[in-house]
């Protein structure tokens, strides 16, 4: 029987799939947080839940009796690992009871359907076991795993180069030198700038028996000396099948080690600079009490995993499997520490723990934000409000669930300055803000007239000139009026609250003072600062 061979048209289909993720977010240099600390209680494996994560697994259509293994994408095309032979008798390898393993690949619609597998290629695959493969960004490079007749369980790791304007041809295939003797190579992953090779080994200083490693690529696709990922990732027992989510901020793999459901479970480590997070079980959605290993995306919430879990054709099957991503939301008010009024008019940023902006928004009326915040994550919320101190709050995403997050922030009020300004000596401090066409005091403008209050009682011979000034929307004598208007209720509050009004002078400008002149051509920033109110401290 003639084999069909999967030659490459160079295509990009209406789906993109990659297998890496961005670059330049793993420094050289790894630091590790050398103690590990479990997510999950040691009593009782049915403590792991869905732990953040919903996924629906699919048969991904293409699975055979024989061992099926997915190993990431080449142009449209998803390779794949198997034990199954296309004509002829197999061999069988004495240590799997299988037939030696050889690259397939399965063309990928733009609905994610696959087609029948074909070889991927006479000149990679041979005789003995090829196992896992991954490809440069550029497509034209790839590193591979085989083993040897003599011993099957063993891989080397090689590399070949795609012959230009060639179908299929490789080319300068070569061992590279970080293998060792009685050292199996596994599992090579290229992150998306192409400068990092991800792979599991039994080396020599291992934690465990298998750990997962990094090498730098060269630029003529030679691999610098392997990294350990350190003890935060590699355990005791075997870690492998490391890959990156799309963005590049994720490390997933499967390890025995960690706390599991069952057999090899897959993990979520979060690379921040400062190195890996402890890892997170993907939970029982994704996880069995069988083995779950070669977890790779094709988008940012759909990919592939393989299973030996019952209810499967072969020894190893492949799923599609969709995360039907929980997205949860963090809600609260923006409060005066010592008064409880509501701040509008604040502007809260929200950062990721390495204090990378996420997300910001200002308050309205009602002084409330929200963000969508992603499970068992860290962030920390930045406050900036005119008149208040610059504030921060961590917060942990704990709970692994749809919910919704409630969590004010309290400020404290700054002090407000005596200075020079434009030959006057003014209290200076935040706008005044009313309602607009309004003239009454607005609740949270009381915080700042109370500093005016606090310095006129602590200066008990001090008068005061209140200015209020408006923007040119509208007519002149319009604006002179509401002007005097606001200054007279800003006066009001001061007598209210114990200020002899003797010692208060008010008085409106209307728009004949604007602080920026720029005539009919203003911005809303330009317009807001013109609106103002100015204490202008009088003379003895």
């Amino acid at each position: 029987m003639k084999t069909k061979l999967c030659f490459f048209i160079f295509l990009v289909s209406n789906i993109m799939i990659s297998q890496q993720g961005p670059s330049n977010l793993i420094a050289t240099n790894y630091s590790y947080d050398n103690t590990r600390t479990n997510t999950f209680s040691s009593d009782s494996k049915a403590t792991i839940d869905a732990n953040g994560f919903e996924f629906e697994l699919l048969d991904a259509g293409v699975n055979t009796r024989f061992s099926e293994i997915g190993s990431g994408f080449f142009r449209n095309k998803l390779i794949i690992v198997s034990s199954k032979k296309l004509g002829g008798l197999a061999k069988i390898d004495p240590n799997t009871n299988e037939a030696y393993k050889d690259l397939f690949c399965l063309d990928v619609d733009n609905s994610g359907q696959l087609s029948n597998p074909y070889l991927f290629s006479r000149i990679l695959n041979t005789n003995t076991s090829e196992d896992q493969l991954s490809f440069t960004p550029n497509q034209k490079t790839v590193y591979y795993t085989r083993s040897s007749i003599e011993n099957s369980l063993e891989y080397k790791l090689y590399k070949a180069d795609l012959e230009e304007d060639s179908h299929g041809n490789w080319i300068n295939n070569e061992l590279l030198s970080i293998n060792q003797p009685n050292v199996s190579i596994e599992n090579p992953f290229v992150n998306r700038a192409g400068d990092k090779l991800y792979f599991s080994s039994n080396m020599p200083g291992s934690i465990g028996g298998y750990d997962l490693y990094v090498s730098d690529i060269n630029p003529d696709g030679t691999l610098g000396t392997p990294k350990n990922l350190g003890n935060i990732v590699n355990t005791e027992l075997d870690d492998k099948y490391p890959s990156l989510s799309i963005d590049g901020k994720y490390l997933y793999f499967s390890s025995k080690g960690h706390e599991t459901i069952g057999g090899f479970d897959l993990f979520v480590s979060k690379i921040s600079n400062t190195g890996f997070k402890t890892p997170r079980n993907m939970g029982n959605t994704i996880n069995s009490s069988y083995d779950e290993v070669a977890y790779f995306l094709a988008t940012k919430n759909k990919g592939y995993v393989s299973s030996n879990r019952q209810g499967g054709k072969g020894s190893y099957d492949i799923y599609t499997a969709t995360n039907d991503e929980v997205i949860q939301k963090l809600e609260g008010k923006i409060l005066d520490l010592e008064t409880q009024i509501q701040l509008p008019n604040t502007i809260v940023v929200l950062k990721d723990e390495d204090g990378i902006e996420i997300a910001r928004t200002t308050t309205q009326e009602d002084a409330i934000f929200s963000f969508d915040v992603i499970p068992f994550e860290r962030y920390t919320i930045s406050t900036f409000k005119d008149g208040f101190k610059d504030a921060s709050v961590d917060f942990l995403a704990n709970r692994g669930t749809k919910t919704t997050y409630r969590k004010n922030i309290e400020l404290l009020t700054t002090e407000p300055v005596i200075a020079k300004v434009d030959d006057e000596l003014r209290i200076v401090l935040e706008n005044i803000y009313f309602d607009f066409n309004k003239y009454n005091v607005k609740e949270e403008s009381t915080i700042s007239l109370n500093k005016v209050i606090k310095v006129l009682k602590e200066h008990p011979e001090m008068t005061l000139a209140i200015n209020a000034h408006t923007d040119n929307k509208g007519r002149d004598s319009y604006n002179l009026n509401l002007s005097n208007k606001r200054a007279a209720s800003a006066v009001k509050y001061l007598i209210k609250n114990g200020i002899s009004k003797d010692r208060l002078q008010s008085k409106g400008f209307g728009e004949s003072k604007p602080l920026i002149d720029c005539k009919n051509d203003c911005t809303d920033d330009e317009l807001q600062a013109n609106r103002r109110v100015e204490f202008v401290i009088l003379e003895e």
